[in-house]
């Protein structure tokens, strides 16, 4: 499981940007640990989230919604946040690069927390 540190001011409305590899085939997961402008965990409390990955096929377009993340506030105070595929799903990825983005919102009001390029690398070979 990765961890990525990332800051995020709701006020700005600027993503932070991270990139992700998935193994096509294998479970994936990767967990923000999300900080405030004092460098204190931000609180999810009031919070929920999406994700989502959409397959990019040209410099500025992309095909639409490939597949969503699951999505887990894993900690409310502490500021974690983790999105996850299973191994059906990756193995149903083509190789290749993607989109992505991860929403939270809070009332109607919804912020993009971290977007980025996503490689998807497929499995080479199965176990027996």
């Amino acid at each position: 499981m990765a961890s990525k540190n990332i800051t995020f001011d709701p006020d700005t409305g600027v993503p932070y940007a991270v990139n992700l590899t998935i193994y096509g085939g294998s479970n994936f997961d990767t967990t923000f640990n999300v900080t405030n402008n004092s460098n204190s965990a931000f609180d999810f409390t009031d919070y929920s989230g999406s994700a989502a990955i959409s397959k990019s096929v040209a410099v500025g377009a992309t095909l639409g919604i490939t597949t969503s993340f699951t999505v887990g506030i894993t900690s409310a105070l502490g500021g974690k946040l983790q999105i996850s595929l299973g191994s059906t799903a990756t193995r149903n990825l083509e190789q290749g690069r993607y989109m992505y983005d991860v929403l939270v919102s809070s009332g109607s009001t919804i912020y993009t927390l971290v977007n980025g390029n996503v490689m998807v690398v497929p499995a080479v070979s199965a176990a027996p």
